[in-house]
């Protein structure tokens, strides 16, 4: 069996990617290059094309692999690979960030032999852009009460696409969000900031989609994003100053108006397990989640 080398990408490794993840479309929102090529710095991930598959392997403590994209049958293919890779080498044999429909493919192919097991916290939020656009109904009350007082308070706003000649008004801020935000005591934090950042440095180059807000011409709140698949929008960063009130919800729906329209569906990540996000993210009544889990061999009983 020939060992299969696994290389972390880089921006040129864009087209090797891209059309992989366009052979399997996912509304999972690990399943774009920006979003593998930032991370992939942080969380030891590399990248190997196995039986005409795309695979990525978390080198960290225990070895896993995330779900192949590709074309079904190449993706069957990659799985026996790997099976038999990791039998070799005497490793449990495990997937990570598998989504329902890459479970009920396997499940399909390899019948009661594997077991899932769905990590809340990992779960993407998917909304109807519809309604992230108009705010409507009653569900939604609150949150056009947030944004009228913001329209109040703040009477001079603006918005404005992200763009090569703002991008650096935009960084500027998140760096200041940093400090007020305590992120260098935090790992996690701090990870999330440097991809942030990495997001505006590298906006051209990575073909996002981003808007501001200024208030008395001064950014306090920016979005980042890109498209997922031919349906679904990704938000990858948002960020507002919490001493702007309703900034957050202003920047959600004006982004959405000026951005998404075009897709169906907005994916806005998932929650990490953090109350308050959680509580933010569920307070937009998502349409779906998008769940991802682990999955090993069932264990005989």
């Amino acid at each position: 069996m020939e060992e299969i080398l696994f290389k972390r990408p880089e921006l040129e490794d864009r087209e090797i990617i891209a059309p992989y993840f366009e052979k399997a479309p996912s509304r999972s929102c690990e399943r774009t290059f920006a979003n593998v090529y930032l991370w992939s710095r942080h969380y030891h991930v590399k990248y190997a094309v196995i039986e005409g598959a795309l695979v990525f392997r978390d080198e960290g403590e225990d070895v896993a692999f995330a779900y192949p994209a590709g074309e079904p049958e190449a993706v069957k293919r990659a799985l026996e690979y790997l099976m038999e890779y990791c039998s070799r080498q005497n490793v449990p044999f495990v997937l990570y960030n598998v989504t329902e429909e890459n479970f009920a493919q396997m499940d399909a192919w390899y019948p009661g032999q594997f077991e899932i097991e769905y990590l809340r916290d990992e779960a993407d939020y998917v909304y109807e852009t519809e309604k992230l656009a108009t705010l409507a109904g009653k569900k939604l009350h609150g949150k056009r009460n947030h944004i009228n007082k913001f329209k109040n308070l703040y009477p001079d706003w603006s918005y404005e696409p992200i763009s090569e000649e703002n991008a650096e008004e935009c960084f500027q801020m998140a760096l200041e969000w940093r400090n007020e935000n305590g992120c260098e005591e935090d790992l996690e934090k701090n990870a999330e900031m440097c991809v942030t950042l990495n997001f505006l440095r590298l906006f051209r180059e990575l073909e996002m989609k981003g808007g501001l807000i200024r208030v008395d011409k001064k950014v306090v709140a920016f979005c980042v994003g890109e498209p997922v698949s031919r349906d679904t929008f990704v938000v990858h960063v948002e960020k507002a100053f919490a001493g702007v009130e309703g900034a957050y919800p202003m920047i959600n729906q004006q982004f959405v108006q000026h951005e998404c329209m075009e897709y169906q569906y907005v994916n806005r990540e998932e929650d990490t397990g953090a109350e308050g996000l959680r509580k933010a993210k569920l307070s937009y009544h998502p349409a779906f989640l998008v769940e991802k889990g682990i999955v090993k061999r069932r264990m005989v009983q």
